[in-house]
C-alpha cells in the first residue's frame, strides 16, 4: 500500500508539471503576440501611406475564376514611380480626400484603368527539396523553381512571399512573357495536430504580387508545370498531396474605395505520418501499459503487495510516457488523438486500482467476491474505455 501511494503522488506530481508546460508554453506567445500588434500599429501610423499588411486569406479550387488578395500599396521606388502615375489619373472627390477614378472598375487610386483587359500570368512550381521540417515552431526550408508565363508582355512584378522570407533567388530565365527563377526561402506552416499521430500536414508556399492589382495581373495555378523533383521526398514523412490554388482576401479598407486586390498564389504538400511507425510509438506502449496492469486482477488477497505492484508503478510509466509525447510536440489548445488515447489509460489504470483499493474497506468475508467481480468485471470495462480513446 505504501509503494502505491509513493507512485500514485509520482503520478500527479509529473501531471502537474505537464499542465504547468502546457500553459507556460502559451503565455510567452500571448505576450510575443501582443508586443507583435504593439510594433505593428506603431510601424503603421509612419508606414500606412506605403506599405500597409497583408492579411491571409481563403483558398479557392484552382478550377474556379482567378481571385486576389489584399495587398500593399507599391513601395520600391520603380513601384512607387507606377503608382504616382496612377494616382495622377486619379481626381478628386468634390469633398476631397482619397483620390479615386471614375473609369473602370475600381475607385482605388491604385488602380489602372487604361490598361485594358487583365491579363493571366500562369504560374507553375516544381518543388526540388524540403527539409529541416520543425513541427514544434511549424518551419520548413524549401528549394524550388518559379515559373511564369502569359500571353502578352507583363508589367512590372513584385512577387513576396507572405508566409515566408526569401533566402536566395536565381533569375535563370527573364523575357516579356516568359520568366523562371530558382528560389530557396524558410516559410511557416503552422501544424493541426487533433489526428496525432495520424496527422497530415500541409506546407503550404504562398506568393504575391505586389506591385499591380487585379485589374491588369491574375496569378493563375499551371496545373501541368505543378510537381516534385523526380525522387522527392521529406524524412520521417509520406507525401499525400500536390495543389496549386488561387486565393482571395476579406481585407479591412485601409481607405476609402479601397477595393482594389492583389493576386496570391498557393503551393501545398500534403504530408503525413507513416502509420507503422506512428503504431508503433505511440498505440503499442499504451495499450502495454494497460495490459501489465490488468495482470494483476488475477493476483488474490494473500498477495496484495503483488497485485499492488501491477497498478501504481504503471500509472507513473503512463504520466511518463506521456511527457516524453509531449515533447515532440508544440502546446496547443486541443487534445490530440495520443492525449485521448492517454486519457484512456489513466481511466483504466485507475478502474484497476480502485478494485485493489475495495479489499482494504470491505470485509474479509467479502474479499472471494471482490476478487471474482473484478477478475471479469475491470477487464471489460478496460477494454470499452481503451476502444473509446482510440476511437474517438
Amino acid at each position: 500500500m505504501r509503494v502505491q501511494i509513493v507512485c500514485l503522488g509520482l503520478a500527479i506530481l509529473l501531471g502537474l508539471v505537464m499542465v504547468w508546460r502546457r500553459v507556460g508554453a502559451q503565455e510567452p506567445r500571448k505576450a510575443h503576440a501582443h508586443a507583435l500588434v504593439a510594433m505593428l500599429a506603431s510601424a503603421s501610423a509612419s508606414a500606412a501611406a506605403s506599405s500597409p499588411p497583408v492579411s491571409s486569406g481563403a483558398h479557392l479550387p484552382a478550377s474556379a475564376a482567378p481571385s486576389a488578395s489584399a495587398a500593399p500599396a507599391p513601395s520600391a521606388s520603380s513601384d512607387a514611380d507606377a503608382g504616382d502615375d496612377q494616382m495622377e489619373t486619379a481626381v478628386l472627390g468634390p469633398d476631397g480626400g482619397v483620390p479615386i477614378h471614375v473609369e473602370g472598375p475600381f475607385r482605388s487610386p491604385f488602380a489602372n484603368p487604361d490598361f485594358g483587359k487583365a491579363m493571366d500570368v500562369r504560374v507553375g512550381l516544381v518543388l526540388n527539396d524540403i527539409t529541416q521540417y520543425d513541427i514544434i515552431h511549424g518551419t520548413f526550408v524549401a528549394d524550388f523553381y518559379l515559373s511564369l508565363t502569359s500571353e502578352r508582355e507583363m508589367p512590372s512584378m513584385d512577387l513576396s512571399f507572405p508566409n515566408g522570407n526569401e533566402g536566395s533567388k536565381q533569375v535563370i530565365a527573364d523575357k516579356p512573357t516568359f520568366k523562371l527563377y530558382r528560389y530557396t526561402g524558410t516559410f511557416n506552416a503552422p501544424p493541426d495536430l487533433r489526428r496525432y499521430p495520424f496527422d497530415e500536414q500541409h506546407l503550404e508556399i504562398q506568393i504575391e504580387e505586389n506591385t499591380e492589382g487585379i485589374d491588369e495581373i491574375m496569378l493563375v495555378p499551371d496545373q501541368s508545370h505543378t510537381h516534385l523533383e523526380a525522387g522527392f521526398e521529406v524524412i520521417g514523412w509520406d507525401v499525400s498531396s500536390v495543389e496549386a490554388t488561387s486565393s482571395v482576401h476579406d481585407f479591412p479598407d485601409r481607405f476609402d474605395n479601397d477595393d482594389l486586390y492583389y493576386g496570391r498564389y498557393t503551393f501545398s504538400l500534403g504530408v503525413q505520418r507513416f502509420g507503422t511507425s506512428a503504431t508503433f510509438t505511440v498505440y503499442v506502449p499504451a495499450f502495454v501499459i494497460v495490459l501489465i496492469a490488468l495482470m494483476g486482477m488475477w493476483i488474490g488477497k494473500d498477495h496484495l503487495d503483488l497485485r499492488t505492484n501491477a497498478g501504481a508503478p504503471m500509472l507513473a510509466a503512463a504520466v511518463l510516457f506521456h511527457f516524453a509525447l509531449m515533447q515532440q510536440l508544440p502546446a496547443v489548445s486541443y487534445l490530440t488523438r495520443a492525449d485521448k488515447l492517454m486519457i484512456g489509460v489513466y481511466a483504466s489504470l485507475f478502474i484497476n486500482m480502485l478494485s485493489t483499493w475495495c479489499f482494504f474497506v470491505v470485509e474479509d468475508d467479502h474479499q472471494d467476491r471482490v476478487f471474482r467481480v473484478a477478475r471479469v468485471v475491470v477487464p471489460v470495462v478496460t477494454v470499452v474505455v481503451m476502444a473509446l480513446a482510440s476511437t474517438l
